[in-house]
């Protein structure tokens, strides 16, 4: 009976041993699957900023840069206030005139619905 229950010891021994290196085996997986994906965030980022410096790189050859706009856009706006400006001048007189005129000239007439008592 002793021999069987050191061989029972021996199993349970054996079983603890397995499940010991089971066990490791899962931490280290776990530990490479993290790593691996830590290594290919990092890629992952690294190609995410050369993607965006091209990016800028090309959108500033093709756009120009943003001083470059915004001195683009005021020279438009000033033109277009010099602009509005002439043809303010260039109107004014006639819009008085016409508006005077239509003013002063009031033609009186009795309304077709009123009925003399």
């Amino acid at each position: 009976m002793a021999s069987q229950s050191q061989g029972i010891q021996q199993l349970l021994a054996a079983e603890k041993r397995a499940a010991e290196k089971v066990n490791e085996a899962r931490k280290r997986k776990a530990r490479r699957l993290k790593q691996a994906k830590e290594e290919a965030q990092a890629d992952i980022d690294a190609f995410k900023r050369e993607r965006e410096q091209k990016f800028k790189e090309i959108e500033n050859q093709i756009l120009g840069s943003r001083t470059d706009i915004e001195e683009k856009i005021r020279q438009q706006t000033a033109q277009r206030i010099q602009e509005l400006g002439g043809s303010y001048n260039k109107n004014k007189d006639k819009l008085i005139s016409r508006t005077l005129e239509i003013v002063m000239n009031i033609h009186p007439e009795v309304h077709m619905n009123y009925k003399p008592e």
